[in-house]
């Protein structure tokens, strides 16, 4: 029929996103940022997620199960599911009544939570997984899932640098939830020493709890100020260096490494372990210091607020790394390909 392929070419894909909740970081940076940007490649986004937070359903999941029916339901009148983790944390429940094309967003090593392989039922019966990392990617692929990389990605439009005030405290900051506090406490020792050196500079700490350091000598030294959406752009802005330390481990190795990608895109320099995406990012520009041991940790705080000339270049290289490769805008392109390749199969 003349015309028909135009039409046809020209139809929307619908998706329903399945989300975590309003603030879960993988809704908020793997999916809400590429729901607008999308339309412009024919993909029409509409995200339903649960009214409260993913705690309250490990606790009592048959709470959960009742706040995602309506969601399941909203996806059968779409084309494809994209479903931002499990439905339920740490269980395979109703996945499989979803409708249309599955595809199952992964962007921690979730298969190490629980011994019931739920994960892995969940993406051998999905149409496709997306990664958010090669590590992530190699463990779907082995379970013979079909996998696609698509690396957490900042909007640059909105986490972008800013000017600090000259008068203001040189100022080291972590940003994260308070699952990850333990990660901050093992380098406890060399950040409390490096403040007690240099009585110019402060610890900010943004989290969802204050931190419990065992160092009160340097309790006068460390800022927390509570994690809110509508601060946390502004208050790492207000860093002068950027901390994500990690351990050694599979679980580490399947992070993403938001807190770098957030600092990067700030244009402030980074001190991190080289685990997983860290290394990667390390390898990929000269952002700022690897650090392994107390000494690592310590020197790289004391080389960043010596040389300020040097960390400056470190930010400004992070800022172009995560513009080129890490950015919404460089990879919502990436994101349309998965969609239109499962709706073509």
């Amino acid at each position: 029929m003349p015309g028909f392929d135009c039409i046809a070419h020209k139809r929307m894909i619908k998706v329903t996103a399945l989300t975590s909740g309003q603030n879960a970081p993988a809704t908020r940076f793997r999916v809400r940022p590429f729901i607008k940007p999308l339309r412009s490649s024919g993909i029409e986004v509409s995200e339903h997620c649960p009214f409260f937070e993913n705690y309250l359903t490990r606790r009592v999941p048959a709470i959960g199960l009742l706040a995602r029916v309506p969601g399941v339901l909203a996806s059968r009148r779409g084309d494809v599911t994209w479903l931002e983790r499990a439905l339920i944390p740490e269980r395979q429940t109703l996945e499989f009544f979803t409708g249309g094309k599955r595809v199952f967003d992964v962007d921690d090593a979730i298969w190490l939570l629980r011994n019931s392989r739920f994960s892995e039922r969940i993406a051998t019966r999905c149409d496709a997984v997306i990664a958010g990392n090669d590590f992530l990617a190699e463990h779907y692929r082995n379970e013979g899932a079909r996998v696609f990389v698509v690396p957490t990605s900042i909007d640059t439009e909105v986490w972008k640098p800013r000017r600090k005030p000259e008068s203001s405290r040189w100022t080291v900051g972590w940003i994260g939830t308070s699952s990850n506090l333990s990660y901050l406490y093992e380098v406890e020792e060399p950040v409390a020493r490096f403040l007690r050196d240099y009585r110019e500079s402060e610890l900010l700490i943004v989290c969802d709890k204050g931190p419990a350091f065992t160092d009160k000598t340097i309790a006068d030294r460390v800022r927390y100020v509570k994690w809110s959406p509508d601060r946390e752009v502004e208050l790492v802005q207000s860093m002068d260096v950027g901390l994500m330390p990690l351990a050694d481990t599979d679980w580490a190795r399947g992070k993403c490494a938001l807190k770098m990608l957030g600092y990067m895109a700030v244009g402030i320099p980074v001190i991190a372990s080289p685990v997983g995406v860290n290394q990667r990012l390390f390898q990929q520009a000269a952002i700022g210091w690897p650090a392994v041991t107390h000494e690592d940790w310590y020197e790289a705080l004391r080389q960043a607020f010596l040389n300020r000339s040097l960390s400056g270049r470190f930010g400004a290289a992070g800022k172009q790394t995560v513009e080129a490769q890490y950015s919404i805008h460089s990879n919502v392109q990436l994101l349309a390909e998965v969609f239109k390749t499962v709706m073509s199969v």
